[in-house]
Order: structure tokens, then C-alpha cells, then sequence
């Protein structure tokens, strides 16, 4: 991958990604693990790549693995390699992503996902720098940068005792933490620019006509659970559904599952109100309108207008409902 194209594909300007832009540059060249912690899609892979290819491994291997996306078993194997015969299958001799990353970056996404047991293999590698293929009894120098990401609070994990703490304190040399994007206002627009001309171009069509204001204003005013990634859909769904590409975008479609013949589903909660002497009647009615309002929220994507409309308020009454529960809610 080129540096440059790599630089480009981190886009922003608001104060907490140049931040984090200036902390990640920091870090980059050193040779210590880095913990990612973001929710989801807010990069954390182009976070991980950006730190390898600014440091002097930026020449050797930079591998990335999604510890989620495997069991137990076959995630060691993929991690650590194995050798032939180690288990049903294992017809040959096989290299794990540690031992075809040396002298270059490993990327672990969802960490939080292992178990102990390949937690306690991930702290050998990084105390001591070898480990055992699956099936074997030699062990293998190897040098590896190791970066590792998760959306979860690992500390409190490691409290709970569902997260190795020797493995916690090894690989939170420095921490980069992510900003969701609902908390960088200045780079939505910008981003969303870059998402539509790539489109548009992918489309063939000759020029990106813009957004219409109250377009702009809803982009501004969504609450983007998804981040970045969301709003490349987002983008990309309103840039092909404009039916007049010469004409500024004006629809835009937050929940493409949204349709008055969508299935509902048959295990849906029955709500549980308390009986009385359980919680006052202020108490109740604060759990039932915080319960509702998020709901609300949820049902509408987080988009606040659409949230005041469905609970027959005001846009003004529901911001100030917000102000109100807003630690109460999940926003």
C-alpha cells in the first residue's frame, strides 16, 4: 500500500480526529503494542494499517485477523500455525499469521473475543518473543508489532476476570482511543462529500450536484450508531437513488429496513412495569418515558426529528426529554 494513498483514505478536520491523528503519529514509530479501542466503524483498522506503515516496518508484512470471525480451535491455528497431524485434517505444516508477520505488524480486531487460553499464547509471544506451532515442541523466534482493537471496556473485563490482566498491562503500553463520529460534527460534511464523488464516479456520472440544506441538516443531526461506515452507506444509497443526478440530493434514507411491511418480530420483550411500593410513581414514569424515548430513538435511527415525530412531540420538547434523561439514555 502506498503512503500516500494510505494518508488520504484518513479524512477529517475537527479537533478530536486531528488529535488522534497527532497521537497515532507519535506512536507509529515506535516499537511497542498499541490497544485500539473504538465503536464500530470507526476505523479501527485504517488506524492499525496508518501506524504500521508509518514505522520501519512499513517494508515487511502487515497481517490482520478478526479473532470473532473463528472458534477457538481454528482461530489458534490461524493465529499460531500448526504442524502436520496436529489435529484431524492437518495434512501438512502450516505458518499462523504471527510467524508470516515477522519483522512487520500484526493486527488483532475484536480481542475481547479470545479465550484465555489464546490470551495466555498472546502473552508469551509478546513477553518473549517465540511461540509453539499447534502439534509442535520447537520454539520459534519471532519479531512482531502487535496492535490490537476491540469496541468493549477491557479493563472492566479484566475485572470481571473475563480478560487476562497480565495480557491487559502487556499490551496497553499507549492506548488509542477512538472519536464516534456524532462527536466530530465538522468532519461529517466533509466526509460525506468524499463518500458521494467517489460514488458518483463509480456511477459514471459526470458531477456531484451536492446536498439540499435540509439533506445537510439531517446528515448534522443523526446520531450515526454506525459511524463512519453508516454513513458511507448512507451516502452511497442516496447518491444511486437520486433520480435527477443533476438536482442536489434532497432524500436520505437512514434505515433501509424501514417499510410499513416489515416482519415484526415474534420474540419482541412484553414490558414488565413494577408494582406499586416496588418504585415510587415519579420513578415509574421517569423508566417509562426514558424506555419509550429510547425505543424512539432506536426505531428511527437516532435521528431526532423522526423521533419527536413518532412520539407526537415537538422537535424542541424531545431535546429538552433529552437534556433531561440524557444519562439515562443511550445515545
Amino acid at each position: 500500500m502506498d503512503r500516500a494513498a494510505l494518508a488520504e483514505r484518513m479524512i477529517g478536520e475537527s479537533s478530536s480526529f486531528l488529535q488522534m491523528q497527532e497521537h497515532l503519529s507519535r506512536l507509529a514509530p515506535l516499537n511497542k503494542p498499541v490497544l485500539i479501542i473504538g465503536e464500530r466503524g470507526t476505523g479501527k483498522e485504517l488506524v492499525a494499517a496508518r501506524m504500521h506503515y508509518l514505522s520501519e516496518r512499513w517494508g515487511h508484512p502487515f497481517l490482520k485477523i478478526n479473532c470473532a470471525s473463528f472458534n477457538e480451535a481454528l482461530l489458534e491455528s490461524q493465529l499460531f500455525g500448526h504442524e502436520a497431524g496436529a489435529f484431524t485434517g492437518a495434512s501438512k505444516q502450516q505458518k499462523g499469521c504471527f510467524e508470516r508477520a515477522d519483522q512487520g505488524t500484526l493486527f488483532l480486531d475484536e480481542l475481547a473475543t479470545t479465550s484465555m487460553a489464546v490470551q495466555e499464547r498472546i502473552l508469551r509471544i509478546t513477553e518473549y518473543g517465540e511461540l509453539e506451532r499447534l502439534g509442535g515442541n520447537k520454539s520459534i523466534e519471532i519479531d512482531v508489532r502487535l496492535v490490537a482493537a476491540t469496541n468493549v471496556d477491557l479493563p472492566q473485563l479484566a475485572e470481571e476476570g473475563k480478560f487476562r490482566e497480565d495480557l491487559l498491562d502487556r499490551l496497553a503500553f499507549d492506548v488509542i482511543t477512538l472519536p464516534p463520529l456524532r462527536e466530530r460534527l465538522e468532519d461529517i460534511p466533509v466526509l460525506a462529500q468524499h463518500f458521494a464523488i467517489n460514488m458518483v464516479k463509480e456511477l459514471n456520472r459526470e458531477f456531484f450536484p451536492g446536498f439540499s440544506k435540509s439533506a445537510a441538516k439531517e446528515l448534522l443531526e443523526y446520531q450515526w450508531p454506525g459511524n463512519i461506515r453508516e454513513l458511507k452507506n448512507v451516502i452511497e444509497r442516496a447518491i444511486y437513488q437520486n433520480e435527477d443526478p443533476e438536482q442536489p440530493i434532497k432524500d436520505i434514507v437512514f434505515d433501509p429496513f424501514e417499510s410499513p411491511y416489515r416482519p415484526k418480530s415474534k420474540n419482541a420483550k412484553k414490558q414488565n412495569l413494577p408494582k406499586a411500593g416496588e418504585k415510587n410513581l415519579k420513578e415509574q414514569v421517569q423508566d417509562f418515558e426514558v424506555a419509550m424515548i429510547q425505543d424512539a430513538l432506536q426505531q428511527c435511527q437516532f435521528n431526532q426529528r423522526k423521533t419527536a415525530d413518532l412520539l407526537g412531540l415537538s422537535y424542541d420538547q424531545l431535546r429538552g426529554y433529552l437534556r433531561k434523561y440524557g444519562k439515562l439514555l443511550e445515545l
